[in-house]
């Protein structure tokens, strides 16, 4: 089967292609992207979406600056305020800096870092396959379309389901943007593996059933100690899962663990439109000039989690030590 891909460059015409997130699963729109300044606006508008995907396709932003002329400051401020919250964005324009005016320097460092993120996926589904059982609960998007082809906690799930060891995903629906219907199960859908579409306030009933093995999300940002940001309402599966004895676990590159963050609290939380909460593809779900609020993601707390899914392993408690080491700073 053809692997699912978020984007893809053309090199000899010097344009990145998006894969439209926005208007999935209905329709597959491929969106050209010619210039830092339209990359920066894609990843705010969410034409790409997913820690991994957002570095990446942020990386090639920088490529794209050179090729058109565009000041590499410039460029790299533009894209440091599309989306707050996921780190793998800062990690990526952070190694582009050094190749700044030297489009072979960065060029070749997009592709590299392209490639270890892959590289990185695999390894993250091979680790995480092995603690999957049964019926698997996810949250928001994960896989191919959020990543830079194979997935985190997706990709686990997909390698633990080809390993027979996963039967069933009940996947969430991930109001108000809804990911999990419109991406996770596009991509589940695609991979043929068995899965149920439920809405987010349905997962306690089912915990309370008997009928969850495990949850795994993956994550936008993560401190030192393991609290990590993800797509608003991860922090209330955590706290079910806690409730019921089920695992839980986030799997994620160790690019995306902040190492200036000692705990969650430093966490930017992005905040979007309301309008987001407050209609549907242009329907209006709610009054005329009544208010919402849009908080984009949460922080869960590392006292929930059961492991750490990453490349080098799975990682348990204490998670402050485990994360030191796999990082190399203890």
């Amino acid at each position: 089967m053809e692997r699912l891909l978020p984007f893809r460059f053309d090199e000899e015409e010097g344009v990145f292609w998006l894969l439209d997130q926005r208007r999935l699963p209905l329709e597959e729109v491929w969106v050209p992207v010619r210039t830092a300044r339209e990359m920066a606006e894609a990843i705010r508008a969410m034409v790409v979406r997913g820690a991994p995907a957002i570095g990446v396709s942020a990386a090639f932003g920088m490529v794209l600056a050179h090729l058109r002329g565009e000041s590499p400051k410039e460029a790299d401020a533009l894209l440091r305020q599309s989306r707050p919250t996921a780190v793998n964005l800062f990690h990526a324009l952070d190694r582009l800096r050094p190749h700044w005016g030297d489009l072979e320097g960065s060029l070749r460092e997009a592709k590299a870092l392209w490639r270890e993120v892959e590289e990185t996926e695999r390894a993250i589904g091979l680790h995480g396959a092995k603690v999957l059982r049964g019926q698997v609960l996810t949250h928001c998007n994960t896989g191919p379309l959020a990543t830079g082809g194979y997935g985190t906690a997706l990709g686990a799930i997909l390698e633990a389901h080809r390993k027979g060891r996963v039967n069933h995903v009940w996947v969430d629906e991930t109001r108000p943007y809804l990911q999990g219907a419109r991406l996770t199960a596009f991509e589940l859908k695609k991979a043929g593996v068995p899965a149920t579409l439920v809405a987010d306030n349905m997962a306690g009933f089912l915990m309370q059933r008997g009928l969850v093995d495990a949850v795994i999300v993956g994550v936008d940002r993560m401190a030192l100690n393991g609290d990590f940001a993800n797509k608003i309402g991860t922090y209330t599966l955590a706290v079910l899962a806690h409730h019921h004895g089920i695992p839980f676990y986030a799997a994620l590159p160790l690019s995306s663990v902040d190492p200036r963050l000692e705990s969650g609290e430093g966490i930017p939380i992005e905040e979007r439109s309301p309008e987001e909460v407050l209609e549907l593809k242009g329907v209006r779900l709610a009054p005329e000039g009544f208010p919402a609020y849009h908080p984009a993601f949460d922080v869960t707390p590392h006292r929930y989690l059961t492991g750490i899914v990453t490349e080098k392993g799975v990682l348990y408690p204490p998670f402050d030590e485990a994360l030191r080491h796999a990082l190399g700073l203890s």
